[in-house]
């Protein structure tokens, strides 16, 4: 899971993951080349209120470029965006998935990615989706698991430390933005 030439530490954050599921599920250069060519993101579990973490994550997606397609039960606009009640139900192509449902909801939200044609699913930190991730996995998609896909787009854009967030990445190099 090579973070890249000297440039940046192997962050863990408290995952309970072992070193082989970091390396299929956290690998650097996924994630960077997600973050790079993601420009549609369904984002599953997405909240209307603001004081949500989906909520605040889909905020920061979409001012930095992203277009963000809330998956919900409630009918309605989240962000100016309308709202659908599940992934098959999106009727325009989706790069990416991002999920904030508790893990015993994941595995059907993998199969709904899967049968949607979606080539990608992250998995937010702190969600326990193992099975999900093997499953999405094994049909052929790329995988990110326990890990907040804002604060990678901020480590890997250079802006998580403005926050004052330790990135772990050593550089004297200004950093590329990921492009919009």
């Amino acid at each position: 899971m090579g973070p890249g030439p000297g440039l940046a530490c192997d962050i863990s954050l408290n995952t309970q993951l072992t070193p082989d599921q970091r390396r299929r599920f956290q690998n650097v250069d996924t994630i960077r080349r997600l973050l790079a060519e993601s420009r549609t993101v369904a984002i599953v579990g997405l909240s209307s209120d603001p004081q949500r973490p989906s909520h605040f994550v889909a905020t920061y997606l979409q001012h930095e470029g992203y277009r963000i397609v809330p998956v919900t039960p409630r009918a309605g606009t989240i962000l100016g965006e309308r709202t659908y009640p599940d992934l098959t139900s999106i009727p325009f192509p989706v790069d990416l998935v991002d999920v904030f449902r508790p893990g015993h909801e994941c595995v059907g939200v993998a199969q709904q990615a899967i049968a949607a044609g979606i080539k990608a699913i992250w998995f937010q930190l702190r969600i326990n989706a193992l099975e999900a991730a093997e499953l999405a996995e094994r049909a052929g998609l790329t995988v990110v698991l326990d890990r907040c896909m804002k604060m990678e787009h901020g480590r890997w854009g250079g802006t998580l430390h403005w926050a004052g967030m330790n990135t772990e990445i050593i550089t004297a190099r200004k950093p590329r933005r990921i492009p919009a």
